[in-house]
């Protein structure tokens, strides 16, 4: 099977739990992830299935959705509430105006040092092996950009909000962040992942969900076709008569393409043949020339 399914990771599972047992439901090797999730975190995990792989660095770029909760008075050394405590603050002199005046000033752009407890690696080993042998290393500050924070319920010490945000951005360095600011420390809670780029929660599915579509035979009913991952992007057909350049994966040029949508213009292009078949990504250089970006067909 070629597409991506858009599952509901459970609390307790890795991100690669998740992707062995699907190898395990759907009896296929080729699967990938679109990027780590937590342990402790749910939510939205969309996953690649054959030809679909090809997106996953793709689709790890893509703004991010989630709704978590900031715990204040701890810190831990794994910036959440499975770590262990290193710290305790008081957290009664701060103010529902002030945590609200604390985290809107987040939004925007802005470095992060990321948490010893990561999959970052520095000098060939993940952040999170070290942490565990009780190194902690200097790390550089990456930079993040928070597009949209929404208070959903105060009621401290804790406090419930979404945040829309960059690849690259830990929630947990943020709720973190956040206490520092507050000066009796935080952590994160609770995390759940309610959206990656158009693959929303509401449509995620559980393994379990997936298991039982397996035995029926209906896993292709909710499989999203790899073209719908860039759906925003304006289509066009590849003329029979240039099949041979679309198929050696060559430089497109106007000639050879004709609009098949109405999408707004922009420079990336979903390419298809005049049977329908999606190609690839390419992208319209100012030279004219259509380049491609991805190729998963041909």
């Amino acid at each position: 099977m070629n597409g991506i399914l858009n599952i509901y990771k459970e609390k307790g599972f890795t991100s690669h739990d998740v992707v062995a047992k699907l190898r395990g439901i759907l009896h296929q090797k080729k699967i990938g992830h679109t990027g780590t999730l937590d342990p402790r975190a749910e939510g939205v995990l969309p996953v690649c299935l054959g030809n679909a792989t090809k997106l996953c660095d793709l689709l790890t770029d893509k703004t991010k959705e989630y709704e978590a909760v900031l715990l204040l008075g701890l810190t831990t050394d794994t910036q959440d509430a499975e770590g262990k405590v290193l710290s305790e603050g008081d957290p009664s002199p701060v103010t529902a105006e002030q945590i609200r005046d604390i985290i809107m000033s987040f939004v925007g752009k802005s470095e992060q040092i990321p948490p010893m407890y990561s999959a970052i690696k520095v000098g060939g080993k993940k952040l999170y092996e070290l942490a565990r042998q009780g190194i902690e290393v200097e790390r550089k500050p990456r930079p993040i950009e928070i597009f949209r924070i929404e208070i959903k319920k105060i009621d401290l010490p804790r406090v419930r909000f979404t945040v829309e945000c960059s690849k690259g951005t830990y929630i947990r360095t943020l709720c973190h962040d956040m206490g520092q600011k507050a000066g009796c420390g935080g952590i994160m809670e609770s995390l759940l992942r309610t959206r990656v780029d158009r693959f929303a929660l509401s449509d995620a599915l559980k393994l379990s969900e997936i298991e039982d579509l397996a035995k029926e035979g209906r896993v292709e009913e909710v499989l999203i076709p790899v073209d719908a991952a860039f759906e925003k992007h304006p289509a066009y057909q590849v003329l029979e008569q240039y099949r041979k350049v679309l198929e050696n994966g060559n430089v497109l040029s106007d000639k050879m393409v004709r609009a098949i949508d109405s999408v707004e213009e922009d420079d990336l292009l979903r390419i298809y043949d005049e049977a329908g078949r999606f190609y690839g990504l390419y992208e319209r250089k100012e030279t004219g020339e259509i380049k491609p970006v991805k190729m998963f067909l041909g």
